[in-house]
């Protein structure tokens, strides 16, 4: 694992060789957030990038900087608003609850997100939507509302679908990567996905990861599995390359 981890910096320090990273301020009803944006290039794909339930910390620039590298644009997208980077359990649980509690603003607050990448000149016609944990709930509320997007990938993602919702409006591939030993999100949840998907006729891919725990692609945790992080996240990037132009 320290052979990866010292791999993983190298990537890092050569992509900001390469491409600046800012941190970018935004608003949604009077309400200030703050994402973070890099693009190695004019016209690269777009991936949007949704946080865990922690908030957008430095984990997801981490995973934006090691995008960048391989010539995609990011917008990591702030869900929570300006500051609020919960550590508490309590707090996580408070702020991804009001979300699932109000799914219209969850995906105003997405849109609002793709608005602002594409007034930083991203392109937006090209674009992937991704997500961790609480962040791949989110991008399947995107693609269940039918915004047109190339993909939809999750890690460790909430599975489930909101009563009153299905996946008849979903425009791009999903593709779900998820843990088997995942006892916070179950193999129930994944076939159950895979059912509703299957008689919505939705072009998906769903991998599962033998002894992979939730939040297995969390670096230096507990839960990591280096194995499951690796693999998936080399799918990952195949995915972009085969979905995007």
């Amino acid at each position: 694992m320290k052979t990866y981890f010292l791999a993983l910096l190298s990537l890092i320090i050569s992509c900001s060789a390469n491409a600046a990273g800012q941190h970018l301020n935004y608003e949604l009803n009077g309400q200030p957030y703050q994402g973070y944006y890099i693009s190695p290039s004019t016209n690269a794909p777009l991936v949007l990038l949704i946080h865990d339930w922690d908030g957008l910390t430095d984990y997801e620039v981490t995973r934006a900087n090691m995008l960048a590298k391989i010539g995609y644009s990011v917008f990591a997208a702030d869900l929570f608003g300006a500051g609020i980077r919960p550590t508490k359990m309590q707090d996580k649980r408070q702020h991804t609850g009001e979300l699932y509690k109000d799914r219209t603003k969850m995906r105003n607050l997405l849109s609002r997100a793709l608005d602002t990448a594409k007034a930083q000149g991203a392109n937006t016609n090209n674009t992937v939507f991704m997500g961790y944990c609480f962040g791949g709930a989110a991008v399947l509320e995107m693609a269940r509302s039918g915004t047109k997007a190339k993909g939809f990938v999750t890690f460790h993602g909430g599975l489930s679908t909101p009563k009153g919702q299905n996946y008849s409006q979903t425009q791009g591939k999903l593709l779900i990567m998820h843990g088997s030993a995942d006892t916070a999100i179950t193999m129930n949840s994944f076939a159950a996905l895979a059912t509703d998907l299957e008689s919505n006729g939705v072009d998906h891919e769903m991998i599962t990861y033998s002894g992979a725990s939730h939040a297995f692609t969390v670096f230096n945790s507990d839960r990591y599995r280096e194995y499951a992080d690796k693999k998936s996240w080399q799918r990952f990037t195949d995915f972009l390359s085969e979905v995007t132009q």
